[in-house]
């Protein structure tokens, strides 16, 4: 059984202009009247409510995350309806909104187990305090944070840090340019880039997988869809070329989702897919390759 929580933040992410706020936040609502609760219905998977985020304000303080304070009252709350799902026997699927949603993840996790982490991202969202001087956007971060690597503020909520360990966390989706590759290959127990995501596919998710053997929980799967191509999946805050396309994509759903504890779903944004083809498209390949949510683990 599958518990669907939206979770409509766009907290995470900077204005895409000015004066502009981002409209990822729109992202669960569309893929709804796309299809998306009807068709995993159909797999017994039920609406498990909506967890509301604060407003949206662009500016950044100094030493903070954009909607720092937002983010930490969002994140307590959707890890507080994530461990809900959970101790009800269901499976969470939370649909996002951008990839600040990790975080609550991470936090309802550490105090249930010790799990671990896939990161499907076509960026290693590693950027912190240590690597550059333009921390301000969770969403281009949550990777750092969930490993302890940012401010105590935002990756030490309630003295959780680390929300996984880094020896529990595999990334696999970024491009061969990401600026911070080198150091995550340095820091998690395995990456995968997207080119080597194709061909063989059940051969680099056992090789990618293999470092979690020791995770009794499970894992936790966070899905950013700008691991696609912007050739197909252009309606996403950051594209990158050389992604996946979909077919590949739905195999490595597939593949990875049955031994899942939970997921989460990010950055599609519907103000850049206006007539809803991309929503369609996406819904299709969710329904397929999440069908087996948690189905090894329950």
């Amino acid at each position: 059984m599958m518990g669907i929580v939206a979770a409509p933040s766009n907290l995470g992410l900077r204005p895409p202009e000015t004066g502009a706020v981002p409209g990822c936040a729109k992202g669960p609502e569309a893929l709804r009247e796309a299809g998306l609760y009807r068709g995993l219905a159909a797999v017994g998977a039920f609406d498990a409510g909506v967890v509301v985020p604060g407003r949206y304000r662009p500016d950044v303080s100094p030493g903070q995350v954009r909607n720092q304070a937002e983010i930490l009252r969002h994140s307590r709350l959707l890890a507080d309806r994530i461990r809900q799902v959970r101790m009800e026997g269901a499976v969470p699927l939370v649909l996002g909104g951008d990839c600040s949603l990790l975080v609550a993840a991470g936090l309802a996790l550490h105090s249930m187990g010790r799990f671990g982490l896939v990161h499907l991202d076509g960026h290693t969202d590693f950027r912190h305090p240590g690597n550059s001087p333009d921390c301000a956007s969770l969403a281009g971060e949550d990777l750092a944070v969930v490993v302890g690597r940012h401010w105590p503020a935002i990756a030490n909520i309630d003295g959780a840090t680390p929300y996984f360990r880094p020896q529990d966390v595999v990334h696999a989706g970024c491009r061969d340019d990401d600026d911070h590759v080198e150091e995550v290959r340095s820091v998690l127990a395995s990456v995968a880039p997207a080119r080597e995501l194709t061909g063989d596919v059940r051969g680099a998710v056992a090789a990618l997988l293999k470092p979690l053997s020791a995770c009794s929980g499970g894992y936790w799967l966070h899905l950013d869809v700008d691991i696609l191509d912007p050739e197909v999946m252009p309606a996403v805050d950051s594209p990158a070329p050389a992604g996946l396309q979909p077919a590949d994509l739905r195999v490595l759903l597939r593949i990875l989702a049955p031994g899942a504890v939970g997921a989460d779903v990010t950055v599609y944004d519907p103000d850049l897919d206006p007539d809803g083809r991309l929503a369609k498209m996406l819904v299709d390949l969710l329904v397929d390759g999440l069908c087996d949510l948690g189905r090894a683990v329950r």
